[in-house]
């Protein structure tokens, strides 16, 4: 049943009740089942085994200042000869990895991620743009994806990024207030988003997405309306409005925002709850989580047919697709395993200089993730479960393999999250908020204490 963007609705004492700690879904199981890889070739012989076109990702982690709120595996530095060195290695990779594969596998997807790959100079980027064209053929209709920073974009950037056959592109804002900038060391006036956009669309690029952050310090739901409103004069096709992850024990600099005024979370709830509001208004679809789009966007259709997906960059169009990660710290998904690559680049090029891929963990689904990871993907992408239909794909009894976790939504029933029947359950309104602790129900490794994930709102 495809979502109606005017039915969801925060209720803020359900927030409450329901507020705890949870995974975001980009992959099941989590990161955090995976583990040390001694020997990877169990692993690997899982690449082979498949003729389905595949999605690359390339993890490019420079970024020339530290933002204090970021959790990403990155780089700080100014000297941008560091990529030269950095591609070398990304093309060692691209070469140990190809013999693992059958021949002739199309390319579906391609994204670039950071970091920020708007660090690398134009040559750098129609370089790195050359390492994969030279191995793989892509599909007619691929999609490839850059995410960028305008402090770092240049005209003559843009046009590279779009000679090697980029059309989308994503962005950071965060906040357009110069207090609230300051207070998280990201500087980033208006007229640089307008410019990168002007840049971006002159060229020919046929989507762009605007990140914000809610959370952060000195936010108020006045001052994030300003952001809001300021954002929609871009007219972007998506937008990403995440709410801050406090996680001091992934990323150390973030304990410098506990000095600052963190909004409260009456405050935050206040702001998400004007967030949706205005968007909708302003005819963005809820695709979901913490994602929007505009209804003839390539999300939204994907939501109205039923064909949205999932993956470790988030909610995708190209369900299906293996995904195969190069650079530092980048996850890989094949064939019913993940393989994560070393996250210090020390040792990521150390494994490269020994003729072995930087394979640091990984994991090999059993038959019952697989069935959990279909049962939470349909949740996260589709707000519903079809029982009979599910039954037949997975080869179960659904409502018998799956008892226990039906009976628990008993609660989340009663309190107008969801609506089950005989046939299966649709998520309702309020439900949408809490996807992500009504996908919890069905996720196995969970424990009553876990505190190693963000908060779900």
């Amino acid at each position: 049943m495809p979502l109606n963007t005017h039915s969801v609705r925060l209720d803020r004492a359900l927030v409450q009740k329901y507020l705890k700690p949870g995974p975001r879904y980009t992959s099941y199981p989590t990161a955090l089942q995976f583990a040390d890889v001694e020997d990877p070739t169990a692993l690997l012989s899982a690449c082979s085994k498949s003729d389905e076109p595949i999605s690359l990702y390339f993890h490019l982690p420079y970024c020339e200042s530290l933002c204090w709120f970021c959790a990403c595996a990155k780089e700080i530095t100014t000297a941008t000869t560091k990529a030269d060195r950095y591609l070398d290695y990304i093309e060692k990779e691209l070469d140990l990895f190809l013999p693992h594969l059958r021949e002739h596998r199309s390319v579906g997807q391609i994204h670039y991620g950071g970091g920020s790959p708007s660090f690398l100079t134009a040559p750098q980027i129609e370089r790195l743009g050359k390492l994969w064209s030279d191995r793989f053929e892509l599909m007619e209709d691929a999609e490839l994806s850059v995410e960028i920073d305008p402090r770092t974009l240049s005209e003559e950037k843009v046009h590279a990024f779009y000679k090697t056959g980029f059309r989308r592109a994503s962005f950071g804002v965060q906040d357009i207030h110069p207090a609230v900038q300051e207070a998280v060391h990201r500087i980033q006036p208006s007229s640089m988003n307008k410019q990168a956009i002007g840049w971006l669309r002159e060229v020919g690029f046929e989507s762009i997405n605007v990140d914000l952050i809610y959370g952060l310090p000195l936010q108020t739901v006045n001052s994030f309306v300003d952001t809001i409103d300021e954002v929609l004069t871009y007219e972007p096709d998506r937008l990403a409005i995440f709410s801050y992850a406090h996680v001091p024990w992934v990323a150390p600099a973030q304990k410098i925002l506990e000095k600052a005024s963190l909004p409260d979370a009456e405050t935050k709830l206040s702001i998400l709850e004007m967030i949706i509001e205005r968007l909708t208004v302003s005819d963005y679809r809820y695709i979901g989580m913490d994602h929007f789009a505009r209804p003839d966007d390539e999300l939204s259709i994907a939501q109205q047919k039923g064909t949205l997906h999932r993956n470790f960059q988030g909610y995708s169009t190209r369900a299906g697709l293996s995904l195969a990660g190069f650079g530092m710290s980048s996850i890989s998904q094949t064939c019913g395993t993940f393989r994560q690559n070393a996250k210090a680049l020390a040792d990521y090029e150390k494994a490269l200089d020994a003729g072995k891929l930087p394979l640091e963990r990984g994991y090999h689904l059993t038959m019952e993730d697989q069935i959990r990871r279909s049962v939470i993907m349909e949740i996260m992408c589709h707000g519903e479960l079809k029982y009979a239909e599910l039954s037949k794909r997975l080869g179960i009894d659904f409502k018998e393999h799956f008892a226990d976790e039906i009976a628990s939504l008993d609660e989340m029933e009663r309190d107008g999250l969801l609506q089950r029947s005989d046939a299966g359950l649709t998520v309702l309104g309020p439900g949408w908020i809490l996807i992500r602790n009504i996908a919890m129900q069905f996720d196995a490794y969970l424990r009553p204490t876990e505190k190693r994930h963000a908060q779900t709102i």
